[in-house]
């Protein structure tokens, strides 16, 4: 029954056809004896009974008594009504019990293989119509309608992650306007500030030297924050041009690639790092410079928040790379969406040194990447973020 119900249409019409010219064949022979037989006892009714029994006595057994058609005038109405029926079904009848089990096989065609899909699919166009994609299209069987109904799900799926990306990035738009009218307006209000200062009281020469070249190293370094936010800006616009170019790398170096910048940062902050491998793969086939800097992102983040000791673990199996940094410091106190936004600061002192671009541009990476960034805290406090790359 699995196996018929899988045929593919064109078997399942041509199986649906050969059972109706099965069966009518079946009918009409035995529709052809019974009306005949019928017939025959309409006319034995006119027939002379003591010869036809002395017609069946003289008979040997390679004869057939063949009854005699009695003629109009000597059959009763209702008689020769019956019995031109019964001449206009055994010479129709073919016909029409092949036309009525053609209509019958289309039908029981139509119910089993094509309603139910049509209809799933009509409302679920209606649905997706509406731009309403939170349902599933199932349709079990593996037939041509069954592909079709998998192609839709499988558009209403990336239609559906499309419009969530979509809201993502309306949403990130909005942070990042918002983010872009705060850093620009902290340092020009400053400089507006100090401006004023130095119109009002250094004609009158009442601001010391001092205090002056003060104010002036303060405006450089606010010009300065505007410059590093602009110059993010631009690295923002870049990073839709940015190109995947995966070469083969070998884990051992990639680690040692690692190691080396975590131990620069050793050396910056003053904490330690310990870095792990697990590699079920020698070589990679990865773009290095990008996975080296969403690293080189994720040892700075962890090193400005530990308080000892950073962990880096290397693992290269399956489909994915993956690169776990965890510390000890206090971890993330906001959501895995929240930490990963442009231009955002756990500590609003951050905002003079950081631009709050790191986490974000790690997870563009990963996901440009055929990965993804999972954020989250370590089961004994501190931060704890997976950088998944895809491999293939």
């Amino acid at each position: 029954m699995e196996k018929i119900r899988n045929l593919s249409l064109k078997k399942t019409i041509f199986f649906y056809l050969l059972i109706n010219l099965f069966s009518s064949f079946l009918l009409c022979a035995v529709l052809s004896r019974t009306v005949s037989y019928a017939q025959e006892q309409i006319w034995l009714r006119y027939v002379d009974e003591e010869a036809l029994y002395h017609a069946l006595n003289d008979a040997e057994g390679n004869y057939q008594i063949t009854v005699p058609r009695p003629s109009r005038e000597e059959m009763s109405p209702l008689d020769w009504q019956l019995s031109e029926l019964c001449d206009f079904v055994e010479t129709y009848g073919i016909l029409l019990l092949s036309v009525c089990g053609s209509g019958a096989a289309v039908a029981l065609f139509y119910r089993n293989k094509l309603k139910r899909p049509i209809e799933e699919l009509k409302e679920a166009s209606r649905l997706v119509a509406r731009d309403e994609l939170d349902f599933h299209l199932e349709y079990e069987n593996r037939d041509e309608m069954g592909m079709l109904c998998l192609e839709f799900e499988k558009m209403r799926s990336q239609l559906a992650e499309n419009n969530r990306i979509l809201w993502r990035m309306v949403e990130e738009e909005k942070a990042l306007r918002a983010a872009v009218a705060h850093d620009i307006r902290s340092p020009l209000s400053v400089l507006q500030g100090y401006q004023e200062m130095l119109l009002e009281f250094l004609p009158e020469g009442t601001l010391p030297p001092e205090k002056t070249r003060e104010m002036l190293e303060e405006c450089m370094h606010q010009v300065q924050r505007m410059k590093t936010f602009l110059n993010d800006m631009q690295k923002l616009n870049r990073l839709e041009e940015r190109q995947i170019v995966r070469r083969e790398v070998r884990t051992a170096e990639l680690k040692q690639e690692i190691e080396k910048e975590a131990y620069m940062m050793e050396r910056q902050y003053g904490k330690t790092c310990r870095t792990g491998l697990q590699a079920e793969r020698d070589v990679l086939w990865i773009d290095r410079e990008l996975v080296l800097e969403v690293v080189e992102n994720l040892l700075s983040n962890s090193f400005r928040y530990a308080k000892k000791q950073v962990t880096v673990e290397v693992i290269s199996s399956g489909e994915y790379l993956e690169i776990t940094v965890a510390d000890d410091g206090c971890g993330f106190q906001e959501s895995a969406e929240t930490v990963t936004r442009p231009f955002y600061h756990a500590n609003p002192q951050d905002d003079l040194k950081h631009s709050g671009m790191g986490m974000y541009l790690c997870r563009v990476f990963c996901e440009r990447h055929g990965g993804r960034l999972l954020v989250g805290n370590g089961p004994e406090g501190g931060a704890k973020v997976r950088a998944l790359f895809g491999l293939w």
